[in-house]
This record gives structure tokens, C-alpha cells and sequence, in this order.
């Protein structure tokens, strides 16, 4: 470097130039290393103009070439650098250090070779939390000096290093200073701090490699907070972890949070996109996590990651469409088998929470059709799959209430159906036509308890709650059969039978017997048992002339022959309750 006039080199000024502020005007470390929060990257700042370029040396003869003296633009560049850098050095100890980077800056344009004002630029970054401009500029500074390190310059690399969670690095900084100065205190301060944050790191990824997630997120938190309390700039790598930790974790909420934050600080990261792409597939957001995909895609066409997620995602949609439509057309099986596929599309890994949302939608989906088909403890298991991905889905447990309601657990019925009319009255998907549906459903199973401790007439008469006309009728007539006292059956379940038939038969009597209304077959108000007077029940004549001739082959003839609307006392003089066969 040219000597400036009747001065010292410029080469030897450097210390001074990095001197403390008491001696020369120059920014000093701050007590607390100038690290609190973290700030935006941005560039070093220096200018891409090239040094001035000094003359040849000249050789006067002796053998040793001499250094040419300097040009005098060159000196006029160089002293004009040196006052930039006193004026930058004045708004540094005003507190000014926006004012005081902008004329560090421009003295590095003028002399990009001198560290002290790299340094002073980087000490002005870091007052500001700006650690990562501050760290390009110690590290070029650290090369300008590497024939002789500056133990200054190497603490606020290492300083930086921290607060950006190189913690390694820094290490190997401080590693350097104190082979300079072994007894350094701030160095040694330094070390401690830096290899607590190093063992943190260790344990969290020894943590997650053995999936031991409660370890993992407890090291995580505090590597982020030794990075917090130095002010500095979380790692990228360091919030992805975050996002793949809450995913590992089944947390979808707070894993969504996490990757909105990562994204938000990088939103160019090809990493950034696809692993909220990720989150979002997991959510059940098919659309929105495409978009993101295609995003990271066209900032690298070649991401793998991105490419192998796209592809699921369009094959999970198409699947579950395919699979809904087939539903709405009654085509159980078809709909099965395309739920079971894209099933396992999306899998259930643990470091994708099992597969999220989106797989309890499909086990719910399943769980349908296989109540349909009356495969019902397929059904169970399935809903209770998918109630352990999402505990508040308002769905799962109305298949969940309507299993049960079939395999007559009644109270986990009732208990079912009232979750899920909690549930969807605060659930954004559900309508008001299915919270009156879901106590519509409620109130029959209440009804359905009450029966179950006093007379169920389904049960009684053999058939499912959802039979028909016809299926009473069978039901009855084989019932009526099977129990009749003149044929060796038992009285009370025979009475039974008829209670139920003239409950089931009547429309409005089984509405209500459904609704949890008292019906009761042997007071209708119709004239002996269960109104049979006028018809026995809702029988027609040709079914009562059946019923006779099974009784007593013959029964045409006892039936046309006032049989029936006798005294109502069967053999031995006990009465049937006014049923007329004698």
C-alpha cells in the first residue's frame, strides 16, 4: 500500500485503525458482544470498485526495489477515507449506526483493503442485531489480516458465529484467539457460552434420530433460546427442524405456525415452500399445498422433494375424489377400495404425524362405507383411527355414535352424538341442517337407552331399527308362532310380540316410540290386546286366517265361525289379556 505523505504506512495504521474508540475514534466491542435480536441478511455493503492501484516498484540499483512513491490521487483517496471513517466513528458513539454504516460503507469503497473500517462497519451491524451482514464483514476482515490475526477482529467473528447458531464455527474462532492469547477472559467468557449451545445442539440431534421427540423439542427450545438471548438470527435449518419436530409430534397447528414463520423470513427457500407444501397436504389443504409445490418447483425444477410431493398430492386427490363419487352412487365396495388406496398414498410415518388430517378424512370416509356394507367393527376401528389423528372431528364421532347405537352401547352413544353437536356448532363445516340432524340422532338414541331398560320392541320382534313394513310383518307372524301359548310357547313373550307389532306397524305410533315418546302396544285405545279388535294389530284378514290355520289347522273355519271375539279365556280359564283365541 502507498505511504501516505510524511506519515506511516497505511499497512501499519490498521491496529490503530481498529484501536478502541478512546484512542482513535473507532467503534469498541460492547460489553454484552452487540448481540440481542435477530435482523434481515443483507449484504456487506462493500463496493465492487476495484483498490487504487499503486506503481510499480522501482529499482534504484542496489538490487532491492524500492516502493514508488505514491500518486497523489491515490494519497487524496486514501486521506479522504481515513476522515469518512472519523465521521462514521462520531455517529457510532452518537448511537447513530444507520448514519455510521453508511460511512463505513463508503470508506471501504474508497479502500476496500483496510480491516479496521470492515470491523467498525461489522460493530455497527451488530449495535443494530444485524448479525449476519456483521459476520461477512469480520470474515473479510479476518482475511485481510490472516498474516497477522487480530484478536479483536476474531472475538466479533466469533461474536456473530453465535448469533447466527455457527456454533461450531465459532468455536473454532475462539479456538484461534486463544491460541493468540491464552488468557483472553473474553474468550474464555465466550467458549462457555458457545459450547453450551453446542451441546444443545448434540443432544437434540441425537434426540431426533432416535425419535425421542419430548428430548428433541426440550434441546430445540433451548438452542433457540441461546440464539434469542444473544438478539441473534435463528437458522433456517434450525426453524425447518422446528416445523418437522411439530410434525413428528402430531402438533398440526403448531407446525403450520412454523413453517408460516420459516417461509416468512425466506420466502425464496426452495426448502421453506415445499415443507409448508408438506404441512399443508397434511392438513387436508390439497389445493393451497400444491400451489406451494409448484412455487418451490419453479424456483428449482430439479427439487426432488418437491417433485416426489407433488405427485402424492395429485394422487391423493384424484383418489379420494374417485372415492366420494363412488359413495354417492351406492357403489360401497368400489368407494372402499378407493379410500383403502389412497390410504396408502398418504401413510401414516410418525415424522408426518401419522399422517395428519388428511389420513383421519379418509379413515372416516372408510369408516362410512364400511357401516353401509354392515361391517361394523371394521367401522370402529377405523373411526377410532381416525379420532386419534383429529379428537374434534365432528363426523368421526357421529360414525363413531351411530356404530355404537347399532351394537346397542348405548351410553357411548349418547355420549358420542353429544361431542359431535359440540363439535359442530363450533366447527366451521358444519351447517345448522347438521347440528339438528346430530340431535334428531341423539334423542333416538336416548329413546333407544329408555327401551333398552324396559321393553325394545325391534329386539322383541327380531328385526333392525331401520326395517321395514314388510320385515315387521315377517317378523311377526314368525314371532307369533314361536310363542304362542296353544303351541307350547311362553304368554308374556307372546304378549310382547303383539305389543311390538302394534307399536312397529303404525307409523306414527313407531315415530314416536322412536322419538322416545311412550307407546305402549297394550293401550291404544283400540279394544283388547294392542287394539287388535280392529284388525289385530294392523293385520289384514288374510293374515289372520294364515295365522289361524297355523294354530289349529283350520283356522278358516274358527275364524268365519266367531272364534274370534270369544270370552278372552284360553284353556284352564287364564286369561290372554282379551286376545281372542281360545
Amino acid at each position: 500500500m502507498a505511504k501516505k505523505k510524511g506519515s506511516k504506512p497505511a499497512a501499519k495504521q490498521r491496529p490503530q485503525a481498529a484501536a478502541s474508540a478512546s484512542t482513535s475514534g473507532s467503534p469498541t466491542p460492547m460489553a454484552n458482544g452487540a448481540s440481542d435480536s435477530p435482523a434481515e441478511p443483507s449484504g456487506s455493503g462493500s463496493s465492487s470498485t476495484p483498490p487504487p492501484q499503486s506503481p510499480s516498484p522501482v529499482n534504484d540499483g542496489s538490487g532491492t526495489p524500492s516502493p514508488p512513491p505514491p500518486e497523489p490521487e491515490q494519497e487524496d483517496i486514501l486521506v479522504r477515507a481515513e476522515k469518512v471513517k472519523e465521521k462514521g466513528n462520531v455517529a457510532f458513539k452518537a448511537a447513530k449506526y444507520a448514519e455510521a454504516i453508511e460511512l463505513y460503507t463508503k470508506a471501504i469503497e474508497m479502500n476496500p483493503l483496510e480491516p479496521s473500517y470492515l470491523t467498525n462497519r461489522a460493530a455497527s451491524y451488530m449495535a443494530l442485531k444485524r448479525f449476519r451482514p456483521a459476520l461477512e464483514d469480520c470474515q473479510v476482515a479476518a482475511s485481510l489480516q490472516a498474516a497477522s490475526p487480530s484478536p479483536k477482529t476474531l472475538l466479533r467473528l466469533a461474536r456473530c458465529q453465535l448469533a447466527v447458531g455457527s456454533s461450531t464455527a465459532a468455536l473454532s474462532t475462539i479456538r484461534t484467539v486463544l491460541n493468540l492469547d491464552p488468557k483472553n477472559a473474553q474468550a474464555l467468557q465466550l467458549r462457555d457460552k458457545v459450547q453450551v449451545l453446542e451441546n444443545h445442539v448434540k443432544t437434540f440431534e441425537t434426540a431426533r434420530q432416535k425419535k425421542e421427540w419430548g428430548l428433541a423439542r426440550l434441546a430445540l427450545d433451548k438452542c433457540l433460546q441461546a440464539i434469542e438471548g444473544e438478539g441473534g438470527d435463528i437458522p433456517s435449518e434450525w426453524r425447518h427442524w422446528k416445523v418437522e419436530l411439530e410434525l413428528s409430534r402430531g402438533n398440526m397447528e403448531a407446525a403450520n405456525m412454523a413453517a408460516n414463520d420459516a417461509l416468512r423470513l425466506n420466502p425464496n427457500s426452495v426448502d421453506a415452500l415445499t415443507l409448508r407444501g408438506l404441512v399443508l397436504f397434511l392438513s387436508g389443504r390439497l389445493p393451497q399445498a400444491l400451489q406451494h409445490v409448484m412455487s418451490a418447483l419453479r424456483l428449482d425444477p430439479g427439487h426432488e422433494p418437491a417433485s416426489k410431493l407433488r405427485k402424492r398430492i395429485k394422487d391423493v386427490e384424484k383418489l379420494k375424489e374417485e372415492g366420494n363419487v363412488a359413495f354417492k352412487l351406492n357403489k360401497l365396495q368400489e368407494a372402499l377400495d378407493k379410500y383403502t388406496e389412497c390410504l396408502e398414498r398418504i401413510g401414516d410415518a410418525e415424522d408426518e404425524g401419522k399422517g395428519g388430517q388428511i389420513r383421519a378424512t379418509l379413515l372416516s370416509n372408510r369408516a362410512t362405507t364400511l357401516l353401509k356394507l354392515d361391517r361394523h367393527e371394521e367401522a370402529l376401528a377405523d373411526t377410532e383411527a381416525s379420532l386419534e389423528l383429529s379428537p374434534s372431528s365432528f363426523k368421526a364421532l357421529r360414525t363413531r355414535a351411530r356404530i355404537n347405537l347399532h351394537l346397542e352401547k348405548f351410553d357411548a352413544a349418547i355420549a358420542d352424538f353429544n361431542s359431535a353437536i359440540q363439535q359442530a356448532q363450533t366447527e366451521g363445516t358444519a351447517t345448522d341442517n347438521d347440528v339438528r340432524a346430530l340431535k334428531t340422532e341423539l334423542k333416538k338414541a336416548e329413546a333407544a337407552l329408555k327401551r333398552s331398560k324396559t321393553k325394545d320392541y325391534y329386539k322383541i320382534l327380531g328385526v333392525s331399527r331401520d326395517c321395514n313394513e314388510m320385515d315387521i310383518k315377517k317378523a311377526y307372524r314368525r314371532e307369533s308362532l314361536k310363542h304362542h301359548p296353544d303351541k307350547g310357547g311362553d304368554e308374556e313373550k307372546f304378549k310382547l310380540v303383539v305389543e311390538a307389532h302394534a307399536v312397529l306397524s303404525d307409523p306414527r305410533r313407531r315415530e314416536r316410540y322412536d322419538m322416545g315418546e311412550d307407546e305402549d302396544g297394550m293401550n291404544n285405545g283400540g279394544g283388547g290386546m294392542g287394539g287388535m279388535g280392529g284388525g289385530m294389530g294392523g293385520l289384514s284378514p288374510e293374515d289372520l286366517e294364515h295365522l289361524f290355520a297355523s294354530f289349529s289347522g283350520g283356522g278358516g273355519a274358527r275364524f268365519g265361525g266367531g272364534g274370534f271375539g270369544g270370552s278372552g279365556q284360553r284353556r284352564g280359564g287364564h286369561s290372554h289379556g282379551g286376545f281372542p283365541f281360545g
